[in-house]
């Protein structure tokens, strides 16, 4: 089952714009009440963090070491997208730690005014 605060990968194209691109970790935000339902989840985009020096408060810097990726990762709550759980790469490659999660929950709150 997809669980709030797992990290999957994902191909994210096509794009238009600025949407982030390409095969990447997201990570799902949205309620496990939603999640167990047949209708979208909600992820905010990773990027890899040796490309965003400067931290805002809309982003969450969470290190390798302490979500088992492959590398440092920023992810960026002003980029939310909803999915088809189809597009998830499965099993999940990594779970963020709740400590990070409450960083998550304050950013998505700046993002959507809550």
């Amino acid at each position: 089952m997809i669980a709030r605060g797992q990290i999957h990968f994902v191909n994210l194209d096509p794009i238009q714009g600025r949407e982030q691109s390409g095969y990447r970790p997201v990570l799902v935000v949205s309620a496990d009440s939603i999640n167990r339902q047949p209708l979208v989840i909600s992820v905010i985009v990773g990027t890899d963090a040796a490309h965003l020096t400067r931290d805002y408060p809309t982003n969450v810097r969470v290190t390798a070491a302490e979500s088992g990726l492959p590398k440092d990762t920023v992810f960026l709550a002003f980029q939310l997208r909803s999915l088809d759980p189809g597009r998830l790469v499965a099993p999940h490659a990594a779970v963020v730690p709740p400590a990070r999660m409450e960083e998550v929950e304050q950013a998505l709150r700046l993002v959507l005014s809550l």
